[in-house]
């Protein structure tokens, strides 16, 4: 499937700051994580990694701030393939790094505050309506 010709997607930057925290997979998730409006929490045997609003304190955290997001408009079909792959790639090739989540409808890119306004400009030239 060819989905270039068949969607045009969009990318919508969320507002806000959000931070990238690591804490032991034997912590509990922090209450204060739901008083942020969008927030991802992921637990594997060696973390548990939660990506949420910096507003947001995070103890006993190793932390990494000062993200933007995108979300990538949908919902996005299952049988699409390569939307990150694209997204990342022309990030990539501008050497902005990225940190990736996916959800059952979407995806989010994240990317540092500092290399926010470079990365509109690589995504809107890379034919992305930001």
């Amino acid at each position: 499937m060819n989905f270039e010709k068949e969607i045009e997607l969009k990318l919508q930057l969320i507002d806000g700051s959000f931070s990238i925290h690591k804490l032991s997979p034997k912590m509990a998730i922090p209450a204060t994580v739901l008083e942020s409006e969008v927030f991802f929490v992921a637990q594997t045997k060696d973390e548990l990694s939660i990506v949420c609003s910096s507003e947001i304190g995070m103890r006993h955290a190793k932390t990494e701030p000062d993200w933007a997001c995108f979300m990538v408009v949908g919902p996005l079909d299952f049988t699409l393939t390569g939307i990150l792959a694209r997204i990342s790639n022309a990030l990539s090739q501008a050497r902005i790094s990225i940190f990736a989540i996916s959800t059952f409808d979407t995806d989010y890119i994240l990317v540092k505050e500092s290399d926010l306004e470079r990365a509109q400009k690589v995504l809107k030239d890379s034919g992305y309506h930001v």
